[in-house]
């Protein structure tokens, strides 16, 4: 599939929009991330759209479990967070970016109960905190046990319900199509398809992309269907510099639903990091601990060493799935530590009060995306990017469990400041109109299942050159234009474009760094501790410009 074509970037044919809209700020996307940035702004009295592609509570945050990690006792401090940040990263985080994180990240929660958010308390009433893989303290504010994404997105649609009277506005059931540039390279709106399927225009002095992940490019998947890496390849199509893509983290415990209890299209359960927090632990199908001699944290390793290590029991023994067993925590332990996730494994058929958990690795978050700095920016002036679809430095090659959330708060709170005191609006005259781009048509949608396919098979936890060259063979062998634009196509469109980009930036990388693991080079390389940026080249085809480490910043920004 050719991704674009021409020096001022692509966009996909289009009709003439059949409506217009405008605001001084549009949000795209309404987890965490951009629902704060959306507070933040209405809160000062800045004119601000929230485009949801879904109902505002479709994101990856209303189903996250495990919490948000933050320094809140006095057994832990922010050099411990940063250096288990860093570890967790593999050589590659940002550590300026880590920094603001962590010392800004017990404000950002603060706010978020200053706004309604109720978090869990001990014996004592303070914030109870969890343990989480990775982390040398407890640090993880959680709700109702397991349902902590669910609080945060709870307290902000309500403080978006209380806005919508004044300066912010929110659009439902309208999903963004492509980033509206003008002739001066400068983000100035985007195109978007409503409810009814028709298409239009929202013109907008700043744009925010909040849209999540991409973790619907592999069959199984923690995050809702939302998460088809639209952000990304908007981004991508008008110019902005893509980073790290090859960095997907697999959550190691993914609930492997019993045959006699599986639905066609049910959601991925995810197993919280918590749980092994805990006390479970990995188990084979003799009952034989996984992880044990294999890291100094064991079960508590970072997420991609316990992935990898699944994946290579799994190949050695054969097994299809391995059990994380918790049945030490006997019934009231589950009751009131893990409702949610008792629940849903019980409506598929596992009690895990009684038995072990079947389990596997499965696509979670990607620590790649629209290079970004801490406040957003990127590229692209007027265009920002906030949450998981940025990469501002702080995951590095791996995420370290609960710092999404706190990041994408933080951002969130950060980039409003900085449009709300003038500094992220564009000045200067009026461009004279849109960029002239090349036109790409959208793809069938029969090419989304096929990315899927695809990428579960040579794009997953482990990786090697034949499969990620005949991945992508295999893609543009597929690629067949459709004609019409509609949220099928646009599926399928995304996806097959940040999957080729995915895989051509792991084929690149020779060598097993964090979330990105080879078969056939099993070692991290010196070499490698880089990053991989990604942009249009004068012709528009894809180029990759390697970036050494502590030029972690947004780049200086270039037309589109």
């Amino acid at each position: 599939m050719t991704m674009g074509t021409s020096t001022q970037g692509a966009e996909l044919a289009h009709g003439t929009p059949a409506w217009h809209d405008d605001a001084t700020v549009v949000v795209v996307g309404s987890g965490a991330a951009g629902l704060m940035a959306a507070v933040e702004l209405a809160g000062a009295g800045v004119d601000t759209m929230v485009l949801s592609r879904g109902r505002v509570t479709d994101s990856s945050t209303d189903w996250a479990q495990g919490g948000l990690a933050a320094v809140w006792s006095d057994q832990d401090s922010p050099d411990l967070h940063v250096s288990d940040t860093l570890t967790a990263g593999a050589g590659l985080c940002a550590e300026d970016s880590v920094r603001i994180l962590v010392n800004e990240a017990p404000a950002a929660l603060r706010r978020l109960i200053e706004l309604g958010a109720v978090f869990d308390k001990d014996r004592t009433g303070g914030i109870d905190l969890h343990l989480e893989g990775g982390h040398h303290a407890r640090r993880i504010l959680h709700a109702g046990g397991d349902q902590s994404g669910h609080e945060v997105e709870r307290t902000l649609v309500q403080c978006v319900a209380d806005a919508v009277d004044g300066p912010l506005s929110v659009r439902e059931g309208v999903r963004a199509v492509d980033l509206l540039v003008d002739a001066q390279g400068r983000c100035n709106g985007v195109r978007a398809l409503d409810a009814q399927g028709r298409l239009g225009e929202v013109r907008a002095a700043s744009v925010i992309l909040a849209t999540g992940g991409i973790s619907q490019l592999w069959t199984t998947s923690t995050n809702p269907p939302v998460a088809t890496g639209d952000g990304l390849a908007m981004a991508w199509r008008a110019g902005a510099v893509l980073s790290d893509l090859e960095f997907m983290q697999f959550h190691p415990t993914i609930l492997v639903v019993p045959a006699d209890h599986r639905i066609p299209g049910d959601r991925g359960v995810l197993i919280s990091e918590a749980v092994r927090g805990e006390g479970a632990f990995l188990i084979d199908h003799r009952g034989t601990r996984v992880m044990a001699g294999l890291h100094p944290l064991a079960d508590l390793a970072p997420r991609d060493v316990v992935s990898a290590a699944e994946h290579a029991h799994m190949a050695r023994t054969g097994e299809r799935n391995l059990f994380l067993d918790a049945t030490a925590f006997g019934a009231q332990a589950w009751e009131h530590k893990f409702p949610s996730i008792l629940a849903m494994c019980r409506e598929r058929g596992v009690d895990p009060v009684t038995e072990p958990i079947p389990v596997r690795p499965g696509a979670h978050y990607h620590c790649g995306g629209v290079r970004a700095d801490m406040d957003g920016r990127t590229s692209i002036e007027g265009l920002f990017a906030i949450g998981e679809v940025a990469c501002t430095g702080v995951q590095g090659a791996n995420r370290l469990a609960s710092n999404s959330l706190t990041e994408g708060l933080t951002m969130g709170r950060r980039v409003a400041r900085l449009i709300a005191t003038g500094k992220g609006v564009p000045t200067g005259p009026a461009s004279g109109g849109d960029a002239a781009r090349r036109q790409l048509p959208p793809q069938d949608p029969a090419l989304f299942d096929a990315v899927r396919r695809t990428m579960t098979a040579a794009g997953s936890v482990l990786r090697d050159a034949r499969g990620l060259d005949n991945a992508r063979r295999a893609l543009a062998d597929r690629a067949t234009p459709a004609g019409t634009l509609t949220n099928a196509t646009l599926d399928a469109t995304n996806a097959a474009q940040v999957a080729e980009l995915l895989l051509a930036a792991a084929a690149l990388r020779r060598e097993s760094r964090g979330s990105h693991r080879r078969s056939d080079f099993t070692e991290r390389s010196a070499q490698w501790q880089c990053h991989q940026d990604w942009s249009l080249d004068a012709h528009g085809l894809p180029e990759m410009t390697i970036r050494t480490i502590g030029h972690e910043q947004a780049p200086e920004r270039s037309a589109a």
